[in-house]
């Protein structure tokens, strides 16, 4: 039987199976499936749990003692197996589909792993374990699935986000997962009940004083000129290094120049936004940064990135600190006399 996550629960109401296969490359969601069914196991009286690494030397012919020996402490037994990125070989192949063939009912097998390839998929050992028992295979989480994902799991801690504070959370973890849970555990005892807003997320950054280069991309889109400074002097003092502000910034830049190109040649907005990966709230964020800005400015902010890059690198004169706070406070809206560095 293969089952998604979202089956799990219902399956779990039901007789378990002899052997559980889970199987994925999405780290968080892969360690709370496992957790759901090992909470599931120890409600059923399974209070024994035998943990086997797949190492170096492992010896299979283990799992077959481990299945038959007899516990002092409980009479139903968890036996869990990590085995990573390791491939099944022929023997080990033939043990997995030996137990499965006379799985003892005190016993439930957990096989986690990494993601599996297509051969695996056709092997006969996998191929025993979704005849006679359960593979759940775990896919990350797609960018266009990522604000969903976010507003389910802030739904499921009685927590609501407006559709800009979705976006900038997405944009902020970029796709991992577990840096989107730490993120919402935070909020969620700053903010336990309301609606959150991209600017309450940015404030909660803003009273503990941390910051990071993804502050400074909203900090701009909102055209906040003063807290771009303040966030460069807390990321200076915190011994950030130029060229990662520097990075960010240019990333900034070429989108916008992308958006203010495509506009200028008539081009809808939705299409621009589609070839440049742009996505919720963040389009009418950078709509209206693009707005306020002219194409020759933003062709300017790219050289002076170019000089600033060379300064960094001990190949020009100048301050990186004070170069990196006129480019962001140019892109936040108040125009600067570029060419001073020129």
């Amino acid at each position: 039987m293969k089952l998604t996550p979202e089956q799990l629960t219902g399956h779990l109401q039901q007789p378990h199976a002899p052997v559980y296969l889970v199987s994925g490359d999405e780290p968080l969601l892969s360690a709370e499936c496992c957790d759901q069914l090992r909470s599931a196991f120890r409600q059923k009286g399974f209070s024994e749990r035998e943990v086997l690494h797949v190492e170096g030397q492992f010896k299979w012919e283990y799992l077959l003692e481990c299945a038959n020996a007899l516990s002092l402490f409980a009479e139903q037994k968890l036996i869990e197996i990590r085995l990573g990125s390791h491939k099944i070989n022929k023997a080990a192949s033939d043990i997995i589909q030996e137990y499965i063939a006379h799985a003892p009912p005190e016993n439930i097998l957990l096989i986690i792993a990494d993601k599996l390839d297509a051969a695996a998929k056709k092997s006969a050992w996998h191929k025993s374990i979704e005849q006679k028992g359960v593979f759940i295979e775990i896919w990350p989480v797609d960018i266009n699935q990522l604000a969903g994902w976010i507003r389910h799991r802030a739904a499921s801690k009685n927590m609501q986000l407006d559709d800009a504070a979705t976006q900038l959370l997405c944009d902020r973890v970029e796709g991992n997962l577990l840096a989107a849970k730490q993120e919402l555990d935070k909020l969620h005892l700053l903010y336990p009940s309301g609606v959150l807003t991209a600017e309450q997320i940015i404030e909660a950054v803003s009273d503990n004083s941390r910051y990071d280069v993804y502050a400074l991309m909203d900090a701009i889109a909102l055209g906040q000129s003063e807290r771009c400074i303040k966030i460069l002097n807390v990321l200076r003092q915190e011994g950030t290094e130029p060229p990662i502000v520097l990075w960010a910034l240019t990333r900034e830049i070429r989108t916008l120049y992308a958006i203010r190109q495509g506009l200028d040649r008539g081009l809808l907005y939705e299409t621009i936004c589609q070839k440049e990966r742009i996505w919720g709230k963040r389009k009418q964020t950078l709509r209206r940064c693009a707005d306020r800005l002219s194409i020759n400015t933003l062709e300017e902010l790219l050289n002076i990135s170019q000089q600033l890059d060379k300064v960094i690198k001990g190949m020009g004169t100048g301050s990186p600190w004070l170069m990196l706070s006129d480019i962001a406070i140019t892109l936040s809206g108040k125009r600067l006399q570029l060419t001073a560095f020129s």
